[in-house]
């Protein structure tokens, strides 16, 4: 196919469209019978809070676009009226298979296993157990809101669950409508003598009590959701904390992008929120089940006579080597390069890595990104304890983490009260990369121990999130660091890296070359990548004019792909896989056959423009044969190999579950990871390849697996 061909709009999947793809796989995992109760209510509510961000968002940000009359296009051409187009109609029916899920199967599937959920008519004792709680708990912080000429529509908060209160009257009475905000402090989950009960239904049974004399003529559960993303110019900011700290306390007044409510169609209630908040049909979600699903389903999670329909827990293992984590580690990265593969080994050498360093005497300094962590972080206080113990401590906040504003903006201000150097980064770039930095005193000279990671500093993500770590105390890495640190600190730009590739600086040009090398090698060459997001323009192109030279192309991609594979005489070489299990699959992995050089590359960020040009990543190599060898045999390899939980993209956009071949066991590869890990658990030497490694042969097609339709 001629090169100007590749760049056909109907060669691309719509970003948007392939969010919602995955969000559909979520549902599926959802909808697995084979799957425990309590994973599948997981998977739901992962679901909700997805779609949350999603409107949050990319729907807030196409309605700013159609408002504004931007007909800028994607790769795939469609307008920003296209995509909200699609994007609504793909919603409802996502929503309407979520809600047909919890009300068939799993709502039933809770009640056989104790979990009793009331509705209708009470039992006088839980009707005087209802009145009692409403009474002593909920009606001391509930704020009735009546709406009429002197008390208009209120600004209700974003995400907020509220209940809509309709009063009987004459036509063109002046009162007709209430709104009573849920209390978010209060336990989602009433439990009364024969059952459980949503607190807004609790609300909805006394309303009586918050208008008294206006009779109520009904009542209904109902959310907004609004325009989330924040607009800040940072060139004329003068101090960057503070302009964000005034952003985030405004954006609540966000407009309203989305109304779920507990009402029918045609109730005049939804008629007259949706005029209230300026949304058209097309934006409102009539849901029969509870809304704000995470929030339920916490008080579903945690009820005693469920807990055995949890998965089987798994305890994160420490490999042998590294002893305590942290003297011990130190002393292993000395000699060799360490990796470790989370959550399948645990993520507290990372932590003891900081902490340790926080009280060596020999240490001088720590320098580290912080993108996301979470509350009592022990990475933080390390940080603090380290400053107050005299070290030379910096630390970059990444103020624009999306979602995550608020707390590190509380970071920053505590690391600064502990005495730690604290920067923002880059102006007009996120600080997405994730390394640590230590310098020690070792005899008469410095050492510097470097840790790499594809993940956040977050203890609490790294226990379900699938990511990778790197120690090492390499001089080409470790000066890389340094210079990386500096230019994040000091605009200092080095003239070159020595391993490191760097965005804005050039990765995106490193990966174009990169697949340009294998393009060279025709029939022989090999590129296996695994990412979670696939939108950028020429690199999809880079990796059609691949297929069309010979080159066998396995992705690995989670989430967003805007690449058509399998289709003849463009992308017929091409293979995309998704994985959806347990552990969200986060880590990033280059491989390249390089003429049997078998370059391999893992990296903080994913194969999208806001990656290489908008944010600062790093991706680096792993060069220690031993390490090359895990990842690729038993990484990768089992990877491609994933027949129990990988959809493989077809053309159209729409995934289908893989199955194993006629007379096959199916491999899930995160439960070959737990049993490696639990074989391996103190002892390096009893590790190897899980499957035989499909990687071994570049340059070969691998069989493909048969397919079943999801």
């Amino acid at each position: 196919m001629p090169d100007a061909s590749l760049g056909d709009p109907r060669n691309f999947v719509n970003r948007e469209l392939s969010t919602l793809a995955f969000l559909e796989r979520i549902l599926e995992e959802a909808s697995d019978q084979r799957v425990s109760l309590l994973e599948r209510l997981r998977f739901l509510g992962i679901l909700s809070t997805s779609l949350d961000e999603f409107f949050m968002i990319r729907v807030a940000g196409l309605k700013q676009q159609l408002s504004g009359h931007v007909e800028e296009t994607g790769p795939d051409a469609m307008t920003p009226a296209e995509q909200l187009q699609a994007v609504s109609k793909r919603c409802h029916a996502l929503v309407e298979r979520q809600d047909r899920v919890l009300l068939e199967e799993m709502l039933p599937a809770l009640q056989r296993a104790g979990v009793r959920f009331l509705s209708g008519p009470l039992s006088p004792e839980s009707e005087a157990a209802a009145a009692a709680y409403f009474q002593r708990e909920v009606l001391p912080v509930l704020t009735p809101l009546a709406l009429d000429p002197a008390h208009p529509f209120p600004h209700l908060r974003n995400k907020s669950l509220n209940v809509a209160i309709r009063f009987a009257g004459k036509p063109g009475a002046r009162l007709r409508y209430g709104v009573v905000p849920v209390p978010s402090l209060l336990p989602r989950l009433v439990n009364l003598p024969d059952g459980a009960v949503p607190l807004e239904d609790i609300i909805a049974r006394h309303v009586a009590q918050l208008f008294p004399e206006m009779p109520v003529e009904g009542c209904w559960a109902f959310r907004v959701t609004r325009n989330w993303d924040l607009s800040i110019d940072e060139e004329e900011a003068e101090d960057l904390l503070v302009t964000i700290e005034r952003e985030v306390r405004r954006r609540d007044r966000g407009g309203a992008v989305r109304l779920q409510i507990n009402a029918s169609p045609d109730e005049p209630v939804s008629r007259f929120l949706a005029a209230e908040l300026n949304l058209g049909d097309g934006d409102v979600y009539w849901q029969r089940r509870p809304l704000a699903l995470s929030e339920f389903f916490a008080g579903v999670a945690a009820r005693p006579e469920i807990m055995q329909l949890h998965d089987e827990p798994f305890t994160p293992v420490v490999p042998s080597a590294l002893g305590d984590g942290g003297s011990d580690l130190i002393a292993a990265v000395r000699e060799r390069d360490v990796l470790l593969h989370h959550p399948y080994e645990s993520f507290e050498p990372v932590v003891s890595f900081i902490e340790t360093a926080a009280d060596d005497p020999d240490v001088l300094a720590i320098k580290m990104t912080l993108y996301r962590t979470e509350p009592g972080s022990p990475i933080v206080r390390a940080l603090q304890r380290a400053a107050e113990n005299g070290k030379q401590v910096t630390a970059l906040v990444e103020l624009k983490a999306r979602m995550d504003e608020e707390a590190n903006i509380l970071w920053a201000r505590e690391l600064e009260r502990s005495g730690v150097h604290v920067v923002y980064g880059l102006i007009g770039f996120k600080t997405h990369c994730k390394l640590a930095m230590l310098v020690r005193r070792e005899g008469t000279s410095l050492r510097r121990y470097v840790h790499l990671g594809t993940g956040n500093y977050n203890t609490n993500t790294a226990r379900s999130y699938s990511d990778l770590s790197l120690f090492t105390s390499q001089d080409d890495f470790t000066a890389d660091a340094t210079s990386l640190f500096n230019l994040l600190t000091g605009y200092s730009k080095p003239d070159r890296w020595r391993k490191f590739l760097v965005s804005p600086l050039g990765l995106k040009q490193s990966i174009l070359q990169l697949i340009e090398d294998e393009i060279r090698a025709g029939a022989e060459g090999r590129i296996v990548a695994k990412m979670n997001a696939l939108a950028d323009r020429d690199v999809v192109k880079a990796l059609y004019r691949a297929s069309n030279a010979g080159v066998q192309v396995d992705l690995l991609i989670r989430g967003i792909c805007c690449l058509r594979p399998s289709v003849p005489g463009l992308s017929e070489r091409i293979r995309v896989t998704s994985v959806v299990d347990r552990f969200l699959e986060h880590a990033r992995v280059w491989y390249f056959h390089g003429r049997g050089e078998k370059k391999l590359y893992l990296a903080s960020g994913d194969w999208m423009q806001r990656n290489f040009v908008r944010r600062v990543d790093v991706a680096f190599p792993i060069e220690a044969p031993e390490l090359k060898e895990r990842i690729l045999s038993e990484i990768l390899g089992t990877m491609v190999a994933d027949t129990a939980k990988a959809r493989v993209l077809r053309p159209d956009g729409t995934y289908e579950r893989i199955q194993p071949a006629a007379g096959g066991a199916p491999v899930r590869s995160q439960e070959q990871f737990m049993a490696l890990a639990r074989r391996a658990a103190f002892s390096d030497a009893s590790r190897s390849p899980t499957v035989e490694p499909l990687l071994a042969a570049a340059g070969k097609t691998e069989p493909r697996q048969k397919r079943r339709k999801a």
